[in-house]
């Protein structure tokens, strides 16, 4: 008698269904079971005209798929963790986090636009209009090339890519892990992807999570799919965004890697002000055997550099 298959939950964009076909794909083969997958519309798929910094609360894309697996609707659900706010909701947990991709960012530029510097791909020229809605990107862009203009960014990932092509940027900033995983043309941009001394990623991008209801046999099923390394190293980055509260408006960038001796994150904050037309960032970086303790370390480095946004 075939085994019925898990109920697997996910938004609607390419990018989710590739993450949730990926994962179909890696319990099929590791585990021997099949998914079946069913799409959920998130508030943040729903709102499309307002720029991010401007909504308001949290998991814009990640409350629906957890109502659907607290009221079990469905089996499991993945999400990009990113998006994934560090509060986890009674009755759920995050079972596994696979392999990461790329957390690297990718700038792509119009045809025509003048090239950035040779030394430092986000040393834009004057005038140049950036699109994006992440603070962060925002934060760091600005920092290193205060004359640009930054213009907010909504849609898909293939969306954002034809709006450029259409004109209405000269460069825009994405996650190079989503245009991998979408073989993305390209023809005609020029993409450069930005090393972390330019930029840092948002914490656990290019990570993956699978999430299940807390204690059912899933959870411990799926659990072959998990990455150690990869989970310290996104746990850090993840208790650091805890620690300073939280959420897609906080303009923090990190990345952990793991050594012989424990963590290592580095970490950027911006401050910037509404309009998104300046920016200021403090850079801080620390090591240590566990992830919680890197995090504090780059915590309490913050704290000291930027005060005033780490209380607010």
């Amino acid at each position: 008698m075939t085994a019925p298959a898990l109920r697997l939950g996910t938004r609607g964009s390419d990018l989710a269904l590739w993450q949730a076909n990926h994962v179909a794909r890696l319990i099929g083969e590791r585990l021997g079971i099949r998914c079946a997958i069913e799409i959920i519309k998130t508030r943040g798929d729903r709102i499309q005209d307002v720029a991010f910094r401007k909504m308001e609360g949290k998991g814009f894309f990640t409350k629906e798929l957890q109502d659907a697996l607290l009221e079990a609707r469905v089996d499991l659900v993945v999400h990009s963790l990113k998006d994934l706010p560090t509060e986890e909701p009674d009755g759920l947990e995050v079972a596994a986090i696979p392999e990461r991709g790329s957390p690297a960012d990718l700038l792509l530029l119009r045809a025509g636009t003048e090239a950035p510097s040779p030394d430092d791909p986000l040393e834009l020229a004057q005038g140049t209009i950036l699109g994006t809605s992440s603070l962060r990107r925002a934060a760091q862009a600005l920092a290193r090339s205060p004359g640009i203009e930054i213009r907010a960014l909504r849609g898909n990932v293939p969306t954002r890519v034809r709006k450029l092509r259409d004109g209405g940027y000269d460069a825009i900033l994405l996650a190079a892990a989503g245009v991998a995983r979408l073989e993305l043309d390209l023809d005609g941009l020029r993409a450069y992807e930005l090393p972390f001394e330019s930029m840092l990623p948002a914490p656990g991008q290019g990570a993956l999570a699978i999430e299940t209801r807390a204690g059912e046999a899933e959870s411990s099923g799926l659990r072959k799919l998990h990455d150690h390394s990869v989970a310290r190293c996104v746990e850090a980055e993840r208790t650091l965004l805890a620690l300073l509260g939280g959420g897609c408006h906080l303009p923090l960038g990190c990345l952990a890697t793991e050594e012989e001796t424990g963590i290592r994150l580095q970490a950027v904050l911006g401050a910037i002000d509404d309009e998104a037309t300046a920016a200021t960032v403090a850079r801080v970086g620390g090591a240590a055997p566990d992830p919680a303790a890197a995090a504090r370390i780059c915590f309490e480095a913050l704290n000291l550099a930027l005060p005033e946004v780490v209380a607010s």
